[in-house]
């Protein structure tokens, strides 16, 4: 307990999902956690479940696709608790049914990279503006196992991997200041978002070449084992972390 006593995070896509079990367990450690989704009903849900837990927890409804609303969630945390000190990128989007590169949609490539590469930019581009105020943070980005092995739909892969190489960066610029960036890259996690993906919507050429770089023996991620992953590089026991990716996927693409 108290692993993230008196921290305050700013956790994205936390209407259901890893994002929904992150701020429960952040909150239990003790962080006052901001968290945004865009869709208000379920957010809201969600802080209740952390009040009623007894944790403190600010919703901020937004898309951060948008800059000016990555701007303003870090703004509202910054406003109500004084700083920022953890950012957890976790908003993301799949593509339209795996579709290869071959077959890639322009409006899945402008939607995809929208939110998962550009709100991840984002949110980090305004974070560390409250960050370097402080001298001390973690961001920690959700990527995925698709996007260091290539095993999912061409505008996915792309925007997973982008974060990897923007992670690299932001650990690369920040080094030595206090302020770190990782990344977690998860395997295919049981959540809402890959609940409607299915054989008759889905591009199966694409899924029978994932075999390659899958083991359909292994269990897939629930989402209390990513949250998990998150806690250790949101707080101090990883202070010194940075720059690093770790695949989360019980070795399922080894």
């Amino acid at each position: 307990m108290d692993r993230l006593k008196g921290k305050v995070a700013v956790i994205t896509g936390c209407s259901s999902g890893v994002g929904a079990v992150t701020a429960q367990k952040f909150a239990a450690e003790g962080a006052k956690v901001v968290i945004s989704a865009r869709r208000q009903q379920q957010l809201e849900e969600v802080a209740d479940k952390i009040r009623a837990a007894g944790g403190e927890v600010l919703p901020v409804v937004g898309d951060i696709s948008k800059p000016e609303d990555a701007q303003a969630l870090i703004d509202r945390a910054v406003e109500a608790y004084g700083a920022v000190d953890v950012l957890v990128n976790n908003a993301g989007v799949l593509d339209t049914g795996l579709r290869p590169i071959d077959r890639v949609l322009d409006s899945d490539m402008d939607r995809v990279l929208d939110i998962n590469t550009k709100g991840t930019m984002y949110c980090i581009r305004a974070a560390l503006s409250a960050m370097t105020k402080t001298g001390k943070g973690s961001i920690v980005n959700v990527s995925s196992a698709a996007g260091v092995v290539g095993n999912g739909g061409a505008a996915y892969v792309a925007s997973k991997a982008a974060i990897l190489g923007i992670t690299r960066h932001t650990a690369l610029r920040f080094a030595g200041t206090g302020i770190r960036c990782n990344a977690i890259c998860p395997g295919t996690i049981v959540t809402p978002m890959v609940a409607g993906m299915r054989p008759d919507n889905m591009d199966m050429d694409m899924f029978g070449q994932m075999g390659k770089h899958s083991d359909m023996r292994v269990p897939p991620c629930m989402p209390d084992d990513v949250a998990n992953m998150l806690l250790f590089l949101a707080s101090d026991e990883s202070r010194a972390i940075t720059g690093q990716t770790i695949v989360s996927d019980f070795g399922s693409t080894l």
